[in-house]
């Protein structure tokens, strides 16, 4: 787990989180299901970091798969943008990793003698260094994407749509005009005034995009 533990002494705020994985290596040997324990606690801690400092209030007793969907929501990607698509598919991996760690835990839930006994025997070493190396991947992934290119963190707290024409005729370009009867509507105007949430994510990321662009020329 070194590029984690590098992205954690880059960025001073998240250096605590150095603990899990100390811990994790400590156990990775000796009590593999200690190991995981620590590395759903790990992951946990930073979803809920990034949806507290985005302002984002979280449901009580969240599943693993819900907090990290909320989690990428919460870092303004669009729902069908690659990364929040990635970050579906990871999803449904961290939930599994709650989900062995309740199989072999030994303070999740109660243990028989003979179930404490065998469960490290439900580890082998392929499946424990996929589970930490995935882990690794997925914290890597968030706190990048939060310190680095985080939509939410590049845009102002209201937008005016009317000093945004480049991106609402961008927008109008790709769904044009609804008609009603006699009546007509930008696509622009219909989602600032539906879903202004919608429109600040489709903005930070056509932002993005031309931030981009801007600097490959």
């Amino acid at each position: 787990m070194q590029r984690l533990k590098d992205i954690l002494d880059k960025y001073a705020h998240w250096s605590p989180y150095r603990e899990y994985l100390d811990r994790i290596e400590a156990y990775s040997k000796s009590d593999f299901s200690l190991c995981v324990e620590n590395a759903k606690a790990l992951l946990e801690g930073i979803c809920k970091e990034i949806c507290q400092k985005n302002g984002i209030e979280l449901e009580k007793n969240s599943k693993m798969n819900g907090l990290l969907k909320t989690t990428f929501k919460s870092l303004g990607y669009a729902p069908s943008s690659t990364i929040q698509q990635i970050g579906t598919s990871l999803a449904t991996v961290g939930q599994h990793i709650g989900n062995f760690r309740n199989e072999i835990g030994t303070t999740s839930h109660g243990k028989t003698v003979n179930e404490l006994t065998n469960r490290q025997n439900l580890v082998n070493e392929l499946t424990g260094n996929f589970l930490i190396n995935s882990t690794d991947i997925i914290c890597c992934l968030l706190i990048e994407s939060f310190e680095s290119n985080s939509p939410i963190k590049s845009i102002q707290t209201d937008l005016d749509y009317n000093q945004n024409q480049d991106f609402n005729e961008w927008l109008d370009d790709q769904y044009g005009e609804f008609e009603m009867g006699p009546y007509s509507f930008l696509s622009s105007e219909i989602l600032f005034n539906n879903d202004p949430a919608a429109y600040k994510t489709e903005y930070s990321n056509f932002k993005l995009i031309s931030d981009e662009a801007d600097n490959r020329e």
